[in-house]
Protein backbone atom coordinates (compact mmCIF):
# COMPACT_ATOMS: atom_id res chain seq x y z
CA UNK A 1 0.00 0.00 0.00
CA UNK A 2 2.79 2.34 0.95
CA UNK A 3 4.53 1.47 -2.31
CA UNK A 4 1.42 2.24 -4.33
CA UNK A 5 0.90 5.55 -2.52
CA UNK A 6 4.49 6.53 -3.07
CA UNK A 7 4.17 5.72 -6.79
CA UNK A 8 1.06 7.91 -7.17
CA UNK A 9 2.56 10.85 -5.33
CA UNK A 10 5.76 10.56 -7.32
CA UNK A 11 3.88 10.47 -10.61
CA UNK A 12 1.80 13.48 -9.60
CA UNK A 13 4.88 15.45 -8.64
CA UNK A 14 6.50 14.60 -11.95
CA UNK A 15 3.40 15.71 -13.90
CA UNK A 16 3.21 18.98 -11.96
CA UNK A 17 6.89 19.63 -12.62
CA UNK A 18 6.46 18.98 -16.33
CA UNK A 19 3.35 21.17 -16.46
CA UNK A 20 5.19 23.98 -14.68
CA UNK A 21 8.07 23.74 -17.13
CA UNK A 22 5.71 23.89 -20.10
CA UNK A 23 3.79 26.82 -18.59
CA UNK A 24 7.02 28.72 -18.17
CA UNK A 25 7.71 28.27 -21.87
CA UNK A 26 4.28 29.70 -22.98
CA UNK A 27 3.98 33.45 -23.83
CA UNK A 28 2.15 35.74 -21.43
CA UNK A 29 -1.52 36.41 -22.23
CA UNK A 30 -1.92 39.65 -24.25
CA UNK A 31 -3.99 42.54 -22.90
CA UNK A 32 -7.47 42.84 -24.29
CA UNK A 33 -7.72 45.05 -27.36
CA UNK A 34 -9.46 48.37 -26.60
CA UNK A 35 -11.89 48.81 -29.48
CA UNK A 36 -13.31 52.23 -30.43
CA UNK A 37 -16.52 52.76 -28.50
CA UNK A 38 -19.56 54.75 -29.62
CA UNK A 39 -20.10 57.98 -27.67
CA UNK A 40 -23.82 58.67 -27.43
CA UNK A 41 -23.56 61.76 -25.22
CA UNK A 42 -23.41 64.31 -28.04
CA UNK A 43 -25.43 62.77 -30.86
CA UNK A 44 -24.74 60.46 -33.79
CA UNK A 45 -21.26 60.07 -35.22
CA UNK A 46 -19.20 60.55 -32.04
CA UNK A 47 -16.68 57.96 -30.81
CA UNK A 48 -14.38 57.85 -27.79
CA UNK A 49 -10.74 58.45 -28.59
CA UNK A 50 -9.10 55.20 -27.30
CA UNK A 51 -7.62 55.60 -23.86
CA UNK A 52 -9.42 58.90 -23.16
CA UNK A 53 -12.80 60.22 -22.11
CA UNK A 54 -12.86 62.61 -25.11
CA UNK A 55 -15.39 62.04 -27.90
CA UNK A 56 -14.56 62.89 -31.50
CA UNK A 57 -16.56 63.24 -34.71
CA UNK A 58 -15.16 63.54 -38.22
CA UNK A 59 -17.21 65.06 -41.04
CA UNK A 60 -17.18 67.18 -44.14
CA UNK A 61 -18.30 67.31 -47.74
CA UNK A 62 -17.02 67.15 -51.30
CA UNK A 63 -18.57 69.72 -53.61
CA UNK A 64 -18.32 70.47 -57.34
CA UNK A 65 -19.75 73.71 -58.78
CA UNK A 66 -20.00 75.34 -62.17
CA UNK A 67 -21.12 78.98 -62.48
CA UNK A 68 -22.41 80.60 -65.66
CA UNK A 69 -22.00 84.34 -66.37
CA UNK A 70 -20.15 84.92 -63.10
CA UNK A 71 -17.26 87.15 -62.08
CA UNK A 72 -13.83 86.09 -60.86
CA UNK A 73 -15.26 84.21 -57.88
CA UNK A 74 -17.04 80.97 -58.66
CA UNK A 75 -20.64 82.08 -57.99
CA UNK A 76 -20.64 85.88 -58.01
CA UNK A 77 -22.69 87.92 -60.51
CA UNK A 78 -21.02 89.73 -63.41
CA UNK A 79 -20.81 93.03 -61.56
CA UNK A 80 -17.09 93.91 -61.58
CA UNK A 81 -13.81 93.40 -63.44
CA UNK A 82 -13.70 91.82 -66.88
CA UNK A 83 -17.09 90.16 -66.28
CA UNK A 84 -18.67 93.53 -65.47
CA UNK A 85 -17.10 95.01 -68.60
CA UNK A 86 -18.50 92.08 -70.62
CA UNK A 87 -15.29 91.80 -72.61
CA UNK A 88 -13.53 88.75 -74.05
CA UNK A 89 -11.16 88.42 -71.10
CA UNK A 90 -13.86 87.06 -68.80
CA UNK A 91 -14.54 83.39 -68.19
CA UNK A 92 -18.14 82.78 -69.18
CA UNK A 93 -18.22 79.68 -66.98
CA UNK A 94 -16.22 78.95 -63.83
CA UNK A 95 -15.62 75.52 -62.29
CA UNK A 96 -14.71 74.90 -58.67
CA UNK A 97 -14.02 71.69 -56.75
CA UNK A 98 -13.79 71.66 -52.96
CA UNK A 99 -13.14 69.18 -50.17
CA UNK A 100 -14.17 70.18 -46.66
CA UNK A 101 -12.96 68.35 -43.52
CA UNK A 102 -14.02 69.10 -39.96
CA UNK A 103 -13.09 67.71 -36.54
CA UNK A 104 -15.39 68.10 -33.52
CA UNK A 105 -14.26 67.00 -30.03
CA UNK A 106 -16.20 67.04 -26.74
CA UNK A 107 -15.00 66.26 -23.20
CA UNK A 108 -17.23 66.26 -20.11
CA UNK A 109 -15.63 68.03 -17.12
CA UNK A 110 -16.76 69.27 -13.72
CA UNK A 111 -17.06 72.73 -15.34
CA UNK A 112 -19.17 71.50 -18.23
CA UNK A 113 -18.35 70.29 -21.73
CA UNK A 114 -15.07 71.40 -23.32
CA UNK A 115 -15.47 71.53 -27.10
CA UNK A 116 -13.01 72.18 -29.92
CA UNK A 117 -13.99 72.54 -33.56
CA UNK A 118 -11.84 72.78 -36.68
CA UNK A 119 -13.01 73.13 -40.27
CA UNK A 120 -10.73 73.44 -43.31
CA UNK A 121 -11.33 73.41 -47.07
CA UNK A 122 -9.17 72.48 -50.05
CA UNK A 123 -10.36 74.19 -53.25
CA UNK A 124 -9.46 74.58 -56.91
CA UNK A 125 -11.16 77.19 -59.08
CA UNK A 126 -11.05 77.90 -62.82
CA UNK A 127 -8.58 80.59 -63.79
CA UNK A 128 -7.40 81.47 -60.27
CA UNK A 129 -5.46 78.51 -58.89
CA UNK A 130 -3.05 77.55 -61.67
CA UNK A 131 -2.68 74.24 -63.51
CA UNK A 132 -2.30 72.05 -60.43
CA UNK A 133 -2.63 74.65 -57.72
CA UNK A 134 -5.45 75.46 -55.34
CA UNK A 135 -5.83 77.01 -51.93
CA UNK A 136 -6.39 76.01 -48.34
CA UNK A 137 -9.08 77.77 -46.32
CA UNK A 138 -9.35 77.60 -42.54
CA UNK A 139 -13.00 78.29 -41.79
CA UNK A 140 -13.30 77.55 -38.08
CA UNK A 141 -10.84 76.90 -35.29
CA UNK A 142 -12.28 77.56 -31.83
CA UNK A 143 -12.60 76.35 -28.25
CA UNK A 144 -15.88 76.48 -26.30
CA UNK A 145 -15.84 76.19 -22.52
CA UNK A 146 -18.13 77.40 -19.73
CA UNK A 147 -20.08 79.65 -22.11
CA UNK A 148 -16.99 81.13 -23.80
CA UNK A 149 -16.12 80.84 -27.49
CA UNK A 150 -12.47 81.64 -28.25
CA UNK A 151 -11.04 81.50 -31.77
CA UNK A 152 -12.33 81.68 -35.33
CA UNK A 153 -16.10 81.15 -35.43
CA UNK A 154 -19.23 82.69 -36.97
CA UNK A 155 -19.83 86.20 -35.65
CA UNK A 156 -22.30 86.53 -32.80
CA UNK A 157 -23.94 89.25 -34.92
CA UNK A 158 -25.03 86.76 -37.58
CA UNK A 159 -28.27 84.83 -37.77
CA UNK A 160 -27.78 81.02 -37.65
CA UNK A 161 -28.08 80.85 -41.45
CA UNK A 162 -25.44 83.60 -41.89
CA UNK A 163 -25.71 84.72 -45.54
CA UNK A 164 -27.73 81.71 -46.66
CA UNK A 165 -31.42 82.01 -45.80
CA UNK A 166 -32.13 79.60 -48.66
CA UNK A 167 -29.58 80.28 -51.41
CA UNK A 168 -26.43 78.51 -52.63
CA UNK A 169 -24.62 81.61 -53.90
CA UNK A 170 -22.23 83.39 -51.54
CA UNK A 171 -23.20 86.77 -53.02
CA UNK A 172 -26.71 87.44 -51.78
CA UNK A 173 -26.33 90.88 -50.19
CA UNK A 174 -28.59 92.76 -47.77
CA UNK A 175 -26.92 91.65 -44.54
CA UNK A 176 -23.84 90.49 -42.70
CA UNK A 177 -22.13 87.24 -43.67
CA UNK A 178 -18.94 85.77 -42.26
CA UNK A 179 -19.77 82.11 -42.82
CA UNK A 180 -16.05 81.30 -42.90
CA UNK A 181 -15.55 82.63 -39.38
CA UNK A 182 -14.04 85.64 -37.64
CA UNK A 183 -11.58 85.74 -34.73
CA UNK A 184 -13.40 86.53 -31.49
CA UNK A 185 -13.74 86.13 -27.75
CA UNK A 186 -17.41 85.67 -26.91
CA UNK A 187 -19.54 84.72 -23.93
CA UNK A 188 -23.03 83.24 -24.28
CA UNK A 189 -25.47 82.97 -21.39
CA UNK A 190 -28.35 80.46 -21.57
CA UNK A 191 -31.48 81.50 -19.69
CA UNK A 192 -33.61 78.46 -20.49
CA UNK A 193 -36.63 77.96 -22.74
CA UNK A 194 -34.46 78.75 -25.78
CA UNK A 195 -33.52 82.25 -24.63
CA UNK A 196 -29.84 83.26 -24.80
CA UNK A 197 -27.63 86.34 -24.97
CA UNK A 198 -24.08 86.80 -26.27
CA UNK A 199 -21.42 89.47 -25.95
CA UNK A 200 -18.19 89.38 -27.95
CA UNK A 201 -15.18 91.31 -29.16
CA UNK A 202 -14.36 90.50 -32.78
CA UNK A 203 -11.51 91.27 -35.18
CA UNK A 204 -12.80 93.62 -37.91
CA UNK A 205 -9.77 93.46 -40.21
CA UNK A 206 -10.77 90.42 -42.28
CA UNK A 207 -14.50 90.97 -42.86
CA UNK A 208 -15.79 94.21 -41.41
CA UNK A 209 -13.73 97.01 -42.95
CA UNK A 210 -15.15 98.56 -46.11
CA UNK A 211 -13.12 101.31 -47.78
CA UNK A 212 -12.17 104.48 -45.94
CA UNK A 213 -11.45 106.79 -48.86
CA UNK A 214 -9.20 109.85 -48.90
CA UNK A 215 -10.71 111.54 -51.94
CA UNK A 216 -7.89 114.07 -52.36
CA UNK A 217 -4.86 112.36 -50.92
CA UNK A 218 -1.41 113.69 -51.90
CA UNK A 219 0.06 111.47 -54.56
CA UNK A 220 -3.39 110.63 -55.94
CA UNK A 221 -3.14 112.05 -59.42
CA UNK A 222 -6.10 112.99 -61.57
CA UNK A 223 -5.25 110.12 -63.93
CA UNK A 224 -5.17 107.61 -61.07
CA UNK A 225 -8.44 108.94 -59.67
CA UNK A 226 -10.17 108.82 -63.05
CA UNK A 227 -8.92 105.28 -63.61
CA UNK A 228 -10.38 104.09 -60.31
CA UNK A 229 -13.55 106.18 -60.25
CA UNK A 230 -15.47 104.25 -62.95
CA UNK A 231 -14.91 101.13 -60.85
CA UNK A 232 -16.51 102.69 -57.77
CA UNK A 233 -13.21 103.47 -56.00
CA UNK A 234 -13.31 107.00 -54.62
CA UNK A 235 -9.71 107.70 -53.70
CA UNK A 236 -6.97 106.11 -51.64
CA UNK A 237 -8.16 103.51 -49.13
CA UNK A 238 -6.71 104.98 -45.94
CA UNK A 239 -7.78 102.64 -43.14
CA UNK A 240 -5.28 102.59 -40.28
CA UNK A 241 -4.34 99.50 -38.33
CA UNK A 242 -6.87 98.14 -35.86
CA UNK A 243 -6.95 99.71 -32.41
CA UNK A 244 -10.21 98.48 -30.89
CA UNK A 245 -12.08 95.30 -31.88
CA UNK A 246 -15.70 95.42 -32.92
CA UNK A 247 -18.02 95.07 -29.92
CA UNK A 248 -20.98 92.80 -30.69
CA UNK A 249 -24.09 91.90 -28.69
CA UNK A 250 -26.92 89.49 -29.45
CA UNK A 251 -30.23 88.42 -27.90
CA UNK A 252 -31.90 85.27 -29.28
CA UNK A 253 -35.11 83.27 -28.75
CA UNK A 254 -34.92 79.83 -30.39
CA UNK A 255 -37.98 77.63 -29.92
CA UNK A 256 -40.11 75.07 -31.78
CA UNK A 257 -42.03 77.73 -33.72
CA UNK A 258 -38.82 79.32 -35.02
CA UNK A 259 -36.26 81.96 -34.03
CA UNK A 260 -36.05 85.68 -33.34
CA UNK A 261 -32.76 87.51 -32.89
CA UNK A 262 -31.60 91.08 -32.28
CA UNK A 263 -27.95 92.00 -32.90
CA UNK A 264 -25.89 95.16 -32.57
CA UNK A 265 -22.27 96.08 -33.23
CA UNK A 266 -19.94 99.00 -32.61
CA UNK A 267 -17.17 99.53 -35.18
CA UNK A 268 -14.21 101.93 -34.99
CA UNK A 269 -13.48 103.93 -38.16
CA UNK A 270 -9.81 104.92 -37.94
CA UNK A 271 -7.84 106.63 -40.72
CA UNK A 272 -4.09 106.49 -41.28
CA UNK A 273 -2.81 109.94 -42.39
CA UNK A 274 -3.88 112.72 -44.72
CA UNK A 275 -0.82 111.75 -46.73
CA UNK A 276 -0.54 107.97 -46.21
CA UNK A 277 3.22 108.15 -46.70
CA UNK A 278 3.92 110.99 -44.25
CA UNK A 279 2.87 110.90 -40.62
CA UNK A 280 3.56 114.60 -40.02
CA UNK A 281 0.54 115.50 -42.18
CA UNK A 282 -1.76 114.43 -39.35
CA UNK A 283 -4.99 112.50 -39.55
CA UNK A 284 -8.72 112.95 -38.97
CA UNK A 285 -10.16 112.02 -35.60
CA UNK A 286 -11.42 108.48 -35.07
CA UNK A 287 -15.14 107.89 -35.27
CA UNK A 288 -17.42 105.09 -34.15
CA UNK A 289 -19.81 103.44 -36.54
CA UNK A 290 -22.56 101.05 -35.57
CA UNK A 291 -24.92 98.44 -36.98
CA UNK A 292 -28.11 96.71 -35.87
CA UNK A 293 -30.00 93.72 -37.26
CA UNK A 294 -33.23 91.82 -36.61
CA UNK A 295 -33.61 88.24 -37.85
CA UNK A 296 -36.70 86.02 -37.90
CA UNK A 297 -37.19 82.35 -38.80
CA UNK A 298 -40.65 80.76 -38.92
CA UNK A 299 -40.94 76.97 -39.00
CA UNK A 300 -43.79 74.44 -39.21
CA UNK A 301 -45.54 76.32 -41.99
CA UNK A 302 -48.87 75.01 -43.34
CA UNK A 303 -47.28 74.71 -46.80
CA UNK A 304 -45.53 71.47 -45.84
CA UNK A 305 -43.33 69.65 -43.31
CA UNK A 306 -39.92 71.25 -42.91
CA UNK A 307 -40.87 74.43 -44.76
CA UNK A 308 -39.49 77.68 -43.36
CA UNK A 309 -39.17 81.43 -43.88
CA UNK A 310 -35.86 83.09 -42.97
CA UNK A 311 -35.55 86.87 -43.14
CA UNK A 312 -33.29 89.60 -41.73
CA UNK A 313 -33.14 93.40 -41.91
CA UNK A 314 -30.22 95.60 -40.92
CA UNK A 315 -29.00 99.19 -40.72
CA UNK A 316 -25.45 100.52 -40.46
CA UNK A 317 -23.76 103.90 -40.12
CA UNK A 318 -20.01 103.79 -40.65
CA UNK A 319 -20.08 99.97 -40.60
CA UNK A 320 -21.14 99.12 -44.14
CA UNK A 321 -19.89 95.51 -44.12
CA UNK A 322 -22.63 94.60 -41.65
CA UNK A 323 -25.09 95.21 -44.51
CA UNK A 324 -22.98 94.51 -47.59
CA UNK A 325 -21.13 91.57 -46.11
CA UNK A 326 -19.37 88.36 -47.01
CA UNK A 327 -16.69 88.02 -49.66
CA UNK A 328 -18.30 90.70 -51.84
CA UNK A 329 -16.03 93.52 -52.99
CA UNK A 330 -16.69 97.12 -52.03
CA UNK A 331 -17.22 98.37 -55.58
CA UNK A 332 -19.29 97.52 -58.65
CA UNK A 333 -19.00 98.52 -62.31
CA UNK A 334 -21.25 97.07 -65.03
CA UNK A 335 -21.25 98.04 -68.71
CA UNK A 336 -23.94 97.66 -71.36
CA UNK A 337 -25.43 99.11 -74.52
CA UNK A 338 -26.65 102.68 -74.99
CA UNK A 339 -29.14 104.56 -77.14
CA UNK A 340 -27.58 107.98 -76.59
CA UNK A 341 -26.14 109.44 -79.83
CA UNK A 342 -22.37 109.86 -79.61
CA UNK A 343 -22.01 107.61 -76.56
CA UNK A 344 -19.82 104.51 -76.81
CA UNK A 345 -21.48 102.36 -74.12
CA UNK A 346 -23.41 102.68 -70.87
CA UNK A 347 -22.05 102.11 -67.37
CA UNK A 348 -23.47 101.62 -63.87
CA UNK A 349 -21.19 102.41 -60.92
CA UNK A 350 -21.48 101.69 -57.20
CA UNK A 351 -18.82 102.13 -54.54
CA UNK A 352 -19.29 101.41 -50.84
CA UNK A 353 -17.23 102.58 -47.87
CA UNK A 354 -17.33 103.09 -44.13
CA UNK A 355 -16.51 106.75 -44.70
CA UNK A 356 -14.70 109.39 -46.76
CA UNK A 357 -12.46 112.34 -45.97
CA UNK A 358 -10.08 114.59 -47.88
CA UNK A 359 -6.67 116.16 -47.36
CA UNK A 360 -6.34 119.88 -47.99
CA UNK A 361 -3.72 121.83 -49.90
CA UNK A 362 -1.13 123.11 -47.43
CA UNK A 363 -1.79 120.44 -44.83
CA UNK A 364 -4.58 119.10 -42.68
CA UNK A 365 -7.91 117.96 -44.01
CA UNK A 366 -11.55 117.23 -43.33
CA UNK A 367 -13.14 114.97 -40.76
CA UNK A 368 -14.49 111.53 -41.66
CA UNK A 369 -17.99 111.51 -43.15
CA UNK A 370 -19.63 108.16 -42.29
CA UNK A 371 -21.57 106.16 -44.88
CA UNK A 372 -25.08 104.85 -44.25
CA UNK A 373 -26.29 101.43 -45.41
CA UNK A 374 -29.40 99.35 -44.96
CA UNK A 375 -30.68 96.10 -46.37
CA UNK A 376 -33.13 93.20 -46.19
CA UNK A 377 -32.57 89.57 -47.16
CA UNK A 378 -34.70 86.45 -46.95
CA UNK A 379 -35.98 83.19 -48.41
CA UNK A 380 -38.97 80.85 -48.45
CA UNK A 381 -37.90 77.20 -48.33
CA UNK A 382 -40.36 74.49 -49.48
CA UNK A 383 -40.05 70.70 -49.47
CA UNK A 384 -42.04 69.06 -52.28
CA UNK A 385 -41.30 65.60 -50.88
CA UNK A 386 -38.39 63.90 -49.05
CA UNK A 387 -36.25 64.11 -52.21
CA UNK A 388 -37.05 67.49 -53.82
CA UNK A 389 -37.01 71.03 -52.39
CA UNK A 390 -37.07 74.58 -53.72
CA UNK A 391 -36.09 77.93 -52.23
CA UNK A 392 -37.12 81.38 -53.44
CA UNK A 393 -34.78 84.11 -52.16
CA UNK A 394 -34.05 87.79 -52.57
CA UNK A 395 -32.31 90.85 -51.14
CA UNK A 396 -32.28 94.64 -51.36
CA UNK A 397 -29.25 96.73 -50.38
CA UNK A 398 -28.89 100.52 -50.20
CA UNK A 399 -25.75 102.67 -49.80
CA UNK A 400 -26.18 106.40 -49.03
CA UNK A 401 -23.60 109.19 -48.73
CA UNK A 402 -24.45 112.42 -46.93
CA UNK A 403 -24.15 115.86 -48.54
CA UNK A 404 -20.58 116.47 -47.37
CA UNK A 405 -19.37 113.03 -48.46
CA UNK A 406 -21.03 113.43 -51.87
CA UNK A 407 -19.27 116.77 -52.35
CA UNK A 408 -15.89 115.21 -51.52
CA UNK A 409 -16.43 112.33 -53.93
CA UNK A 410 -17.80 114.45 -56.77
CA UNK A 411 -14.97 117.00 -56.48
CA UNK A 412 -12.79 114.49 -58.32
CA UNK A 413 -14.69 115.23 -61.52
CA UNK A 414 -13.44 118.83 -61.53
CA UNK A 415 -15.64 121.36 -63.27
CA UNK A 416 -19.33 120.40 -63.56
CA UNK A 417 -20.19 118.53 -66.76
CA UNK A 418 -23.35 119.55 -68.60
CA UNK A 419 -25.93 116.79 -68.53
CA UNK A 420 -24.11 114.76 -65.87
CA UNK A 421 -25.37 114.30 -62.30
CA UNK A 422 -22.82 113.07 -59.75
CA UNK A 423 -24.48 111.01 -57.03
CA UNK A 424 -22.56 108.07 -55.48
CA UNK A 425 -25.67 106.57 -53.80
CA UNK A 426 -26.80 103.22 -55.20
CA UNK A 427 -29.13 100.27 -54.68
CA UNK A 428 -28.73 96.57 -55.51
CA UNK A 429 -31.80 94.35 -55.88
CA UNK A 430 -31.52 90.56 -56.20
CA UNK A 431 -33.98 87.71 -56.69
CA UNK A 432 -33.32 84.03 -57.32
CA UNK A 433 -34.38 80.45 -56.89
CA UNK A 434 -32.68 77.11 -56.31
CA UNK A 435 -34.07 73.58 -56.61
CA UNK A 436 -32.38 70.62 -54.92
CA UNK A 437 -32.67 66.86 -55.50
CA UNK A 438 -31.43 64.46 -52.80
CA UNK A 439 -31.78 60.92 -54.23
CA UNK A 440 -29.97 59.35 -51.26
CA UNK A 441 -29.02 60.69 -47.85
CA UNK A 442 -26.00 63.00 -48.02
CA UNK A 443 -25.96 63.41 -51.82
CA UNK A 444 -27.58 66.53 -53.29
CA UNK A 445 -27.74 67.97 -56.80
CA UNK A 446 -28.95 71.56 -57.21
CA UNK A 447 -29.51 74.22 -59.84
CA UNK A 448 -29.71 77.94 -59.07
CA UNK A 449 -30.45 81.10 -61.02
CA UNK A 450 -30.29 84.72 -59.77
CA UNK A 451 -30.92 88.17 -61.23
CA UNK A 452 -29.00 91.19 -59.91
CA UNK A 453 -29.91 94.81 -60.69
CA UNK A 454 -27.63 97.77 -59.95
CA UNK A 455 -29.65 100.98 -59.54
CA UNK A 456 -27.12 103.82 -59.44
CA UNK A 457 -27.49 107.47 -58.53
CA UNK A 458 -25.41 108.81 -61.45
CA UNK A 459 -27.18 110.00 -64.58
CA UNK A 460 -26.39 111.71 -67.86
CA UNK A 461 -23.19 111.28 -69.85
CA UNK A 462 -19.50 111.97 -69.30
CA UNK A 463 -16.19 111.41 -71.06
CA UNK A 464 -14.17 108.89 -69.03
CA UNK A 465 -10.47 109.66 -69.31
CA UNK A 466 -9.36 106.25 -68.03
CA UNK A 467 -12.15 103.65 -67.62
CA UNK A 468 -9.54 100.91 -67.34
CA UNK A 469 -9.02 97.39 -68.72
CA UNK A 470 -10.14 97.08 -72.34
CA UNK A 471 -12.49 100.07 -72.36
CA UNK A 472 -11.31 102.96 -74.58
CA UNK A 473 -10.41 106.22 -72.87
CA UNK A 474 -11.70 109.67 -73.76
CA UNK A 475 -15.03 108.49 -75.14
CA UNK A 476 -18.47 109.44 -73.89
CA UNK A 477 -20.31 106.91 -71.70
CA UNK A 478 -23.93 107.02 -70.59
CA UNK A 479 -24.60 106.42 -66.89
CA UNK A 480 -27.42 103.89 -66.84
CA UNK A 481 -28.70 101.20 -64.46
CA UNK A 482 -27.63 97.65 -65.33
CA UNK A 483 -28.82 94.12 -64.62
CA UNK A 484 -27.31 90.64 -65.02
CA UNK A 485 -28.30 86.99 -64.74
CA UNK A 486 -26.10 84.32 -63.16
CA UNK A 487 -26.63 80.61 -62.74
CA UNK A 488 -24.94 77.65 -61.10
CA UNK A 489 -25.06 73.84 -60.90
CA UNK A 490 -23.80 71.96 -57.86
CA UNK A 491 -23.19 68.38 -56.76
CA UNK A 492 -22.40 67.80 -53.08
CA UNK A 493 -21.70 64.68 -51.03
CA UNK A 494 -21.86 65.29 -47.28
CA UNK A 495 -20.56 62.79 -44.75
Amino acid sequence: MKATKSLILGSTAALLAMGGAQAADLPLKAKAVEYVRICSLYGAGFYYIPGTDTCIKLGGYLRADVTFNGSGAYDSPSWAGAAGQRNRLRNEYIFRSRQDLNIDTRTATEYGVVRTYFDATFSWTTGTDGVAGGFLGVYYAFIQFAGFTIGKAVSQYDAPWTGYPGNNTSFLLGGHDDVTGINQIAYTAQFGNGVSASLSVEDPSAYNQAGLYNTAGPGLTAAAYNAAYPAGVYGTNSYAGTSVPDIVGQLRVDQAWGLFQLSAAGHQVRASYYNPALETTGHPGDKWGYAAQAALSIKNLPTGPGDSINVSAGYAHGATRYVLGGVTGNSFAMYGSTGVPGAYQSIAVGGSSDGVFASLVGGGGTSIELTTAWGVRGAFNHNWNPYWSTSLFGAYTAIDYNTNATALICAGWGAPIAGFNCNPDFRIAQIGTVTRWTPVTGLTFSGEVMYTYLDQGYSGTAALTAPGATKPAGLVYEFKDQGTWSGALRAQRTF
